[in-house]
């Protein structure tokens, strides 16, 4: 036996706490502390923007996550669409995530807007991701929405299949 090689046991129970001198596994994993995950996504809606619009906004997807039993949550959002336009729009598009929790008068933006811009006749699929890791809310239920708000368009165009998705879980202490 040379010296980096380990003694062997043939009966070595890894899984037995009480022995000392297994060297094979670490049975310290009871001292790891542990952290749900909630996985959720929002039902696919589709919204169609009218012929002429003056700076409206339009609510296109949403999801709803309780996480109360996350300690200090961290949430990522991820956004995805396919939009369709019948006639050249002008004008552009802001897609912006909102999150309004319980008790709260207004909800916030999260993130930055992502700005879809003038386009032709045709279909293009648009997606992006963002996190909030603000740790106001972990004591229930928040709703975070994507909001389009358009400047002066002229054209049609269709958000279809918008989908909301969150993966949510205990982040770092704030």
């Amino acid at each position: 036996m040379n010296s980096m090689s380990r003694y062997y046991r043939d009966n070595c129970d890894p899984c037995n706490k009480n022995d000392k001198q297994n060297d094979y596994y670490d049975c310290r994993e009871n001292d790891k502390k542990t952290c749900e995950t909630i996985i959720k996504c929002g039902c696919p809606r589709s919204t169609t923007l009218p012929l002429v619009t003056v700076s409206s906004d339009f609510t296109v997807a949403s999801v709803t996550l309780d996480t109360s039993k996350l300690r200090n949550p961290c949430v990522k959002l991820e956004f995805a669409s396919n939009l369709v336009t019948v006639a050249a729009i002008t004008g552009t598009l802001s897609f912006q995530v909102y999150k309004q929790c319980e008790n709260q008068l207004n909800p916030i933006p999260i993130g930055p807007s992502w700005i879809y811009g003038p386009v032709a006749v045709g279909s293009d699929t648009f997606s992006f991701f963002t996190c909030d890791c603000d740790c106001s809310c972990d004591k229930g239920c928040c709703t975070y929405s994507v909001v389009v708000t358009n400047t002066v368009t002229a054209g049609t165009i269709s958000v279809n299949n918008a989908t909301l998705g969150a993966i949510a879980t205990c982040g770092c202490s704030c």
